[in-house]
């Protein structure tokens, strides 16, 4: 038995958080239990895993990634916060954060593998409403964007089915489409870049009126003005985003141990709340940002004529 152990048996009568706190645990005790710790993760690796084991994972089959520049998007606020829209000389868009993203994916005819991809983002947009020379309001609202990708994700004609769901209605749909593959969309909260009015005869949704699900809508405090016959508002934001299209496989593979963490919790005690802000490094970089690497230090020149802005 470790010396940590042999302590803490010796002091039972206390508590544990009294009787196994660092502060009575020496060097020498901490290097014993380091000692014996290791020894049997030695003897758990040449007995459980000398042999390759297989898991359950998903294998990514094809993934892209891609940067897109939305451009007057139009924004649904609210009946309230539309007064508001009428009523401004100016907006200014102030943050941008996405709420959900919705995907679709159906096999591609006669391209045996590929699928085409249905991507529709939800975002949350943060408007600042001037109303002539008085402080802006803030309002939120939000936008949409789609995109339509083509992936490969091989073919696969088994059916799935697992015992911890439960289709309920669904079950028709889900019965013909088990064999599909999955889709992964990984994005950052679009970078804000404009915002601008637009009169009540511009047709900026080439007719078309946004279907916004009942559980988007709920985020807001009321129901989301979709009509076409009043002022609206555009933004512009930047979008980067990775897709992935995946499927459940097994696979044999070497392990070496399972994941047991070998870093030890450490927080600031109420004897002593400045122990955990002592251990952080000092934030050099938050007061001097450092200077980019690439060529005349802007980012947008690598490998291009940078003479005089990036080059076409």
């Amino acid at each position: 038995m470790s010396y940590k152990n042999n302590h803490c048996r010796k002091n039972a009568q206390d508590s544990c958080s009294d009787c196994c706190a660092v502060k009575d645990v020496n060097a020498e005790g901490i290097a014993e239990d380091c000692a014996v710790e290791a020894a049997e993760t030695a003897e758990r690796r040449c007995e459980d895993f000398s042999e390759p084991i297989c898991v359950s994972a998903n294998k990514i089959y094809d993934a892209c990634r891609e940067r897109n520049c939305v451009v007057d998007s139009r924004v649904y606020v609210t009946e309230n916060d539309q007064e508001l829209i009428e009523n401004a000389i100016n907006v200014k868009l102030k943050k941008a954060e996405i709420i959900w993203v919705y995907t679709d994916i159906e096999p591609v005819l006669y391209n045996s593998g590929y699928y085409s991809i249905d991507i529709k983002f939800f975002i949350d947009v943060t408007l600042e409403v001037f109303e002539g020379a008085c402080a802006p309001e803030e309002i939120h609202g939000l936008t949409t964007y789609d995109k339509r990708i083509i992936l490969f994700g091989s073919e696969g004609q088994t059916k799935t089915f697992k015992s911890t769901f439960e289709p309920g209605e669904e079950i028709e749909k889900v019965r013909r489409s088990t064999n599909l593959p999955t889709v992964t969309v990984e994005a950052v909260d679009p970078i804000a870049l404009s915002a601008k009015l637009a009169d009540k005869d511009c047709c900026c949704d080439n007719g078309c009126t946004a279907a916004i699900p009942q559980n988007i809508n709920s985020c807001y405090c009321g129901d989301l003005v979709t009509s076409d016959d009043v002022r609206k508002v555009l933004v512009s934001f930047g979008l980067f985003t990775i897709v992935r299209i995946e499927r459940k496989v097994q696979l044999l593979i070497n392990a070496v141990d399972f994941c047991v963490p070998e870093k030890i919790c450490s927080a600031a005690t109420d004897d002593d709340p400045c122990s955990l802000f002592n251990t952080i490094r000092f934030p050099i970089d938050e007061f001097f940002p450092p200077a980019s690497e690439s060529e005349n230090g802007n980012p947008y020149c690598k490998d291009q004529d940078c003479g005089c802005g990036c080059g076409n």
